[in-house]
């Protein structure tokens, strides 16, 4: 049997590969008045480690995990039965994390005095979003 996250190692592999030739190629061909042009060089550079990233965190946890039912060429679907993951109930908390989020880069161009409040309701924020389940009808 295969180890798990296979698949999703395969599919990131190619877009690493396009995105190193791609780089490679714009920096050879795409200079202008025989400089090489800065915005497209580090788009691409950037995707091609962001891909890296991706590929290499999905091929070191895969190893890391035991197999799953999909990755299994084999597999009966009685194989995946039952339970899957917990999944949390619906919370506000969010919302209020991307307030804090939005008054914090609101701050930056407006003022440094709209951060600050942004991060008061950011500790706010996640403190509520960590421990909602301490309090409530989800309480453990």
């Amino acid at each position: 049997m295969k180890r798990s996250m296979q698949t999703e190692g395969k599919i990131y592999l190619p877009i690493v590969i396009f995105f190193g030739i791609a780089t490679v190629l714009y920096i050879f061909f795409g200079k202008v008045d025989g400089r090489v042009e800065m915005a497209g060089t580090t788009a691409l550079t950037l995707s091609f480690l962001m891909a890296i990233m991706l590929w290499g965190a999905f091929w070191v946890h895969g190893r890391t995990l035991d197999p799953r039912p999909e990755d299994d060429l084999d597999a009966e679907v009685a194989d995946g039965a039952g339970e899957l993951a917990f999944f949390p109930p619906s919370s506000i908390w969010p919302f209020w994390c991307a307030v804090t989020a939005s008054l914090i880069f609101l701050g930056i161009i407006l003022g440094w005095w709209i951060s600050l409040i942004g991060v008061g309701v950011g500790i706010w924020a996640v403190s509520g979003w960590c421990y909602q389940y301490y309090r409530g009808v989800y309480r453990h």
